[in-house]
């Protein structure tokens, strides 16, 4: 097999594409041909040293391929299965990897290997930040960072079906008109103005529900001041660097706010919880409620462009490997 190796942190170019001995799967793992690897900032945070882990180590936790072995005691799939991944495992960057059969997904027959890595992670974390983390209401008014963005881009839509006004912060009015094609109401470009307080402006003062911050660092405050009293921010990623710690009452100064650091994985511990938040992600997928954007695919030799793409900023959609 060939995987893309990372042995020390730094920039992209740390990871080289390597020739491994292809794993056998022990008790309770699939070994997966990898048809199409997900390209996302967790792989970034890992290789930057952001993330801690392992070294050295084979990047990617998602995919989408067929199953080519199966481990002692695996009933939930079988060789020739078309599945997807949004693992706790790396090693998705490479021709095989090995990964728990409990969290492998059987695909629906029209949804490809490659349409599933496009759209699982993402909208994985969309369908639980939207439904569960805040369960958004008919009426609700949502902040969404990054609006035209992978995850940004699904929660727009699926925030819309939930009956919400949606307003997204863009880098670009290229990435405004993005961000209005998935649903957005208004957009805010972030560059120019104070989005904070152009929040407060389209909603007559009072603030927003909810705030979707992926960005960290440099929205964080903002996305406070975004919030009416009792409001939610919730924090899912830091592509602008992790934010710095601060003194619990701004909470209650900003209003009596919520705050949470949501991660997918803790509203998917069970196979029941992942199966369901899947399915629903396929059948919006499959029903044409939810258009992913798929941006441009690279081999696996590419691995460090595509990081530099993705931190770049460079494109709107999501960024594949295909071993």
């Amino acid at each position: 097999m060939k995987a893309i190796r990372v042995h020390e942190v730094g920039a992209p170019e740390v990871m080289r594409l390597e020739e491994l001995r292809t794993p056998e799967p022990g008790p309770g793992q699939a070994l997966m041909r990898v048809e199409a690897a997900g390209v996302n900032f967790r792989d970034v945070y890992r290789r930057t040293g952001q993330y801690k882990g392992q070294m050295p180590f084979t990047p990617g936790m998602e995919g989408g391929g067929v199953v080519e072995a199966i481990g002692q005691g695996v009933a939930e799939i079988q060789p020739g299965d078309r599945v997807a991944w949004a693992a706790e495992e790396e090693g998705s960057y490479a021709t095989h990897c090995l990964i728990r059969a409990d969290q492998l997904v059987p695909l629906p027959a029209p949804v490809s290997t490659r349409d599933a890595a496009t759209t699982l992670l993402q909208g994985l974390a969309a369908h639980v930040f939207s439904h569960r983390t805040y369960p958004i209401r008919p009426g609700d008014v949502a902040l969404v960072h990054a609006g035209a963005g992978g995850v940004g881009r699904l929660l727009v839509q699926m925030l819309k079906l939930r009956g919400a006004r949606v307003i997204a912060t863009v880098s670009s009015k290229e990435k405004g008109e993005i961000a209005r094609g998935a649903g957005a109401d208004e957009t805010i470009l972030y560059t120019e103005q104070d989005f904070a307080a152009e929040a407060r402006r389209l909603t007559e003062g009072h603030g927003v529900h909810v705030v979707y911050d992926s960005v960290g660092r440099d929205t964080f405050d903002g996305s406070l001041a975004a919030l009416r009293p009792r409001g939610w921010l919730v924090c899912f990623g830091q592509s602008s660097g992790p934010v710095p710690p601060f003194e619990v009452r701004r909470l209650m100064d900003a209003g009596s706010v919520y705050l949470t650091r949501a991660s997918m994985v803790h509203y998917m511990e069970t196979r029941q919880e992942l199966l369901h938040h899947a399915n629903a992600v396929f059948d919006l997928l499959t029903s044409g409620k939810v258009q992913p954007r798929l941006e441009r695919t690279y081999p696996l030799i590419e691995a460090g462009q595509a990081h530099h793409d993705l931190v770049s900023r460079r494109y709107a959609g999501k960024l594949l490997l295909l071993p």
